[in-house]
């Protein structure tokens, strides 16, 4: 999801611009709250596959670092014997409503989005795309049955999708105001982060969470690549 710097700027603090917003952000918790509270209470069914499923997403607007820590995962698990296929929303690319993807190493980025032919790329897994992540998983498990477990790079909302483990990522921005959205960075309330099976903190992040595993990581680059040439 991207956000304009001036409304990261609002983020920052819970000034007039953000305090501005609190009514639409009131209405956004409502409606995530009570969608939430319609899939704990099975109104809304949510749908198991027939592999464990791992989501890594987040609770705040904006990119923290869950693609590649999604990637070593699937490195982790394929080091460990498990044969994991990932599944990803594509941001960025040209997927309509109902349509899934399979990801190819030379997938045009403007159908499928970058970060999913990174994914491929670098591990060799199958990767599927698409906006419901049920039909994507499924696509994937029918075209590649030796898949042992789906790895969701994103999704920590997309509820109807069953889980097994839900990991969390929080970078150095934190919680920032810990509003709502638009009025601050949140997808959903802080409270949601106790109940995760695991947070992990990208980078220097003070968010002491008593009762959930944490862990640290830390983006590091290893190749420089030359965007602009000199003529």
């Amino acid at each position: 999801m991207e956000v304009s710097s001036k409304l990261q700027d609002a983020w920052q603090g819970r000034g007039i611009t953000s305090t501005l917003l609190l009514p639409l952000a009131g209405v956004f918790a409502l409606s995530a709250a009570i969608r939430r509270a319609l899939y704990r209470r099975g109104v809304l069914s949510t749908q198991r596959l027939s592999v464990p499923v791992v989501v890594v997403g987040n609770i705040t607007a904006g990119g923290t670092g869950k693609t590649p820590l999604a990637l070593w995962l699937a490195q982790q698990l394929q080091q460990r014997g498990r044969r994991p296929g990932i599944i990803s929303r594509g941001h960025g690319g040209a997927i309509g409503a109902s349509q899934v993807r399979e990801v190819r190493a030379d997938s045009p980025p403007s159908e499928v989005g970058d970060e999913p032919i990174m994914l491929k790329r670098r591990s060799g897994l199958p990767v599927f795309v698409g906006r419901d992540r049920v039909a994507v998983a499924r696509a994937l498990l029918a075209s590649h049955p030796e898949c042992d477990l789906i790895l969701s790079d994103d999704g920590l909302q997309h509820y109807r999708l069953a889980r097994d483990v839900e990991i969390a990522v929080v970078d150095t921005r934190g919680l920032m105001n810990r509003r709502m959205l638009p009025a601050g960075p949140l997808r959903e309330p802080a409270q949601r982060l106790l109940q995760v099976d695991a947070l992990v903190l990208n980078g220097p992040v003070a968010l002491p969470v008593h009762g959930v595993a944490t862990f640290h990581m830390d983006l590091v680059g290893a190749t420089f690549y030359l965007l602009a040439c000199n003529r």
